[in-house]
C-alpha cells in the first residue's frame, strides 16, 4: 500500500492551496504537517529537504518535492490532469499560468497595506485581461482543453471562487465561467472538497499572517 501524501505548510492557503485542490480533484487523500513554530522550519532546513529553503514541501511516492509549479506538474502527470498530448499540455500550461498570476495577486493581499488600489488593480485585470480568455474558451465547451478534466479546469474553479470572495458580482458578465463553476462544483471529488470540514483552507486571517512572518522571520 502506497504511503499517504504529506504536505508541509502553514494552516492557510498561500502557495499550497492550489496543490491541495489538485490532489482533491484527483481523489487523493493527504495528511498535513502544519508549521506553527520556527523550530519546525529549521528542522526541515537541517534535514536538507528544502532545496531552496522554501515551502511548500510535498512527500509523495518516496520523493520530497519543492517549488509549487514542479509539485503541480508532478501531480498533474501522475493523475492524468495534463491532457492527452503535448499540444494539450501547452494549452493547459498557458491557461494555468494565467490563473496562477491572478491567484498570486490575491495571495499577497494579506501581507499588504493600502489594499484598495491593489484590489482595484486585481479587479480590472481580471475583468479585462484574464476572465475574457476563459469565457471565450468555454463557449460551447465543457472543459478548457479537450474533453476531460485538466489542472487548468481545477485552477479556474479555484480562481473564480477566490475572485468572488473579493468581488461577489465579478462573474455576472461571464456566464460561461459561472456555468462552468456550477458543473465543476458537482464533480464528486470537488464537491467533497468544497464541503465544511474538508482540508480546503479559509481566507487568510491575522493569525495566519503572523505565523508565516514569525516562522520565516519576515519583516514587512
Amino acid at each position: 500500500m502506497a504511503e499517504k501524501v504529506v504536505l508541509y505548510y502553514f494552516n492557510g492557503r498561500g502557495r499550497m492551496e492550489a496543490i491541495r485542490w489538485l490532489l482533491a480533484a484527483a481523489g487523493v487523500e493527504f495528511d498535513e504537517v502544519i508549521l506553527t513554530e520556527r523550530k519546525q522550519y529549521e528542522k526541515l532546513l537541517s534535514d536538507g529537504v528544502l532545496m531552496y529553503e522554501q515551502v511548500p514541501l510535498v512527500e509523495i511516492d518516496g520523493l520530497k518535492l519543492v517549488q509549487t509549479r514542479a509539485i503541480m506538474n508532478y501531480i498533474s502527470e501522475k493523475y492524468n490532469l495534463d491532457g492527452k498530448d503535448l499540444k494539450d499540455r501547452a494549452m493547459i500550461n498557458m491557461y494555468s499560468e494565467g490563473l496562477m498570476d491572478v491567484m498570486e495577486m490575491i495571495m499577497y493581499l494579506p501581507f499588504s497595506s493600502d489594499l484598495k488600489p491593489k484590489l482595484d488593480n486585481i479587479q480590472k485585470k481580471a475583468n479585462e485581461r484574464y476572465l475574457p480568455v476563459f469565457e471565450k474558451a468555454l463557449s460551447g465547451a465543457s472543459y478548457l482543453v479537450g474533453d476531460s478534466l485538466s489542472r487548468a479546469d481545477v485552477h479556474l474553479l479555484e480562481c473564480s471562487l477566490m475572485l468572488e470572495e473579493k468581488f461577489p458580482e465579478i462573474l455576472s458578465k461571464f456566464p460561461n465561467i459561472k456555468a462552468f463553476q456550477g458543473r465543476m462544483s458537482q464533480l464528486p471529488n470537488i464537491s467533497k472538497f468544497l464541503q465544511p470540514g474538508s482540508k480546503r483552507k479559509p481566507q487568510p486571517d491575522a493569525v495566519y499572517v503572523k505565523t508565516v512572518m514569525a516562522v520565516l522571520k519576515i519583516n514587512l
